[in-house]
């Protein structure tokens, strides 16, 4: 068996080492997420307020769902690097898929989506 005093330095210096390295955990996570953002506009490149906007995986999993702020604007905060699918709809008019959008650790990537009709 190992002397007391010995077993107690060692935990004492697992219990330093792992507070130090704590932060840095989060740290990195934090640096593997991206932002995604844009507007949605109509065809006449009006923004459009309240417009529903859905991503989700390329794969079509895990699909999340915001609205437009005032000035047609939407943001997706803190998702993964990688690729996303998006689409918007405001008042039954839909916009087509946007395939593959990537988004990138620590940037964020900002897009347009473009309704078919005129909006009033």
């Amino acid at each position: 068996m190992l002397p007391l005093e010995f077993m107690l330095k060692r935990i004492a210096l697992a219990v330093v080492a792992m507070a130090l390295l704590a932060p840095a955990f989060p740290l990195e996570a934090a640096l593997s997420l991206g932002t995604l953002a844009g507007r949605v506009v109509d065809k006449n490149g009006v923004p459009i307020a309240d417009a529903t906007v859905i991503v989700q995986t390329s794969d079509g999993e895990h699909p999340h769902a915001t609205h437009t702020d005032k000035d047609g604007h939407f943001e997706f905060e803190r998702y993964s690097a990688g690729q996303y699918d998006l689409r918007a709809s405001y008042d039954s008019v839909f916009t087509d898929w946007m395939k593959r959008v990537l988004v990138r650790a620590g940037r964020k990537t900002e897009v347009t989506l473009r309704l078919p009709a005129a909006v009033k």
